[in-house]
């Protein structure tokens, strides 16, 4: 069974779990994830089956929205609320939309973060939860992350009681970045404490909320042998790739993993990006620029060395 499920992971689960589960009900042992999902966050969890595998990477470098809620007032060790309070600055008044509004929008662009000590970023051979809950602190390495829109997409609510103010928010970013954060980031912006109070993720390597289905779900087409109304193919991983398609000579060369010319591909010039090499209407290889030999071209991964059945995808 080749491609991708786009999946919508349910609140409680790790990315790991996920898999683990549609090991056992799909009988298989070749499935991966594209982007990890926080347990405690739901949404569309991009899944690859068998030669999809071959395309994780690239599932991983596409951009991602999320919505979600910013609480000012208080901040959490784990930067969302199910963390130990940490610091608090209660609010004696709410700050006005405008002030909100300006401070949001001074993160969009490429921005620099910080990444929170409960994440799985490697320092030192060990990832900073471990240091976390080990109660050692170490020294975080920024990082250049990418914020396209993040967006206020309600009204904010003042609690003159619990002395905070919330708001719901729509952000599209780009690989590596921490939403969490990203919260933590706005509240200090207005120089008060603050933590990302929901999260759900509505798209991820390039598949929407639509797309997603259930592992319920998934386990009723398995099971009714219905798995191709459901399973997306490899190819729906390379749509924002360029393309072009060759004939059954150069089919012979490439299947191989053969360097050859940009003309020999068929391609008009050489290409500063790599591109999706089709051959009877299947992504059988991804090639990209050889910068050892003028006008060459080298594989950067070959999907397949021979074609899946006109019938499906398994």
């Amino acid at each position: 069974m080749d491609g991708i499920l786009a999946l919508w992971k349910e609140r409680g689960m790790t990315s790991h779990d996920c898999v683990f589960k549609l090991r056992k009900i799909l009988h298989m042992k070749k499935i991966g994830h594209g982007g990890t999902l926080d347990p405690e966050v739901d949404g569309v969890l991009p899944i690859c089956l068998g030669k999809g595998t071959k395309v994780i990477e690239f599932l991983q470098d596409n951009g991602k929205v999320y919505e979600g809620e910013i609480t000012l007032g208080y901040a959490t060790a784990t930067e969302d609320c199910y963390g130990e309070v940490i610091a608090e600055t209660p609010l004696t008044r709410p700050f006005t939309i405008a002030e909100i509004d300006g401070a949001m929008a001074d993160f969009v662009g490429e921005i620099t973060q910080v990444p929170p000590m409960y994440s799985a970023v490697k320092v030192r051979g060990r990832k900073l939860y471990e240091y976390a809950r080990a109660g050692e602190s170490v020294e975080r390495p920024k990082r250049q992350v990418s914020i396209t829109a993040f967006q206020r997409t309600s009204e904010p609510i003042w609690s003159q009681q619990e002395q905070t103010q919330s708001w719901r928010f729509r952000v599209v970013c780009g690989k590596g970045t921490y939403v969490r954060t990203l919260a933590v980031d706005t509240g200090a912006s207005l120089g008060v404490a603050a933590c990302m109070t929901d999260l759900t993720r509505l798209a991820s390597g390039g598949f929407t909320k639509e797309q997603a289905v259930t592992l319920v779900q998934v386990a009723e087409a398995f099971e009714t042998g219905k798995m191709a109304e459901i399973l997306l193919p490899v190819e729906a991983a390379l749509k924002d790739f360029s393309s072009v398609t060759i004939d059954e000579r150069t089919w012979q060369r490439v299947k191989n993993g053969s360097r050859m010319s940009y003309q020999e591909l068929g391609l008009s010039q050489l290409p500063l990006q790599p591109v999706a090499v089709y051959y009877q209407g299947q992504a059988v290889s991804l090639y990209q620029a050889n910068s050892k030999e003028k006008d060459g071209m080298k594989p950067l991964k070959v999907l397949r060395t021979e074609l899946e059945p006109k019938n499906g995808n398994y």
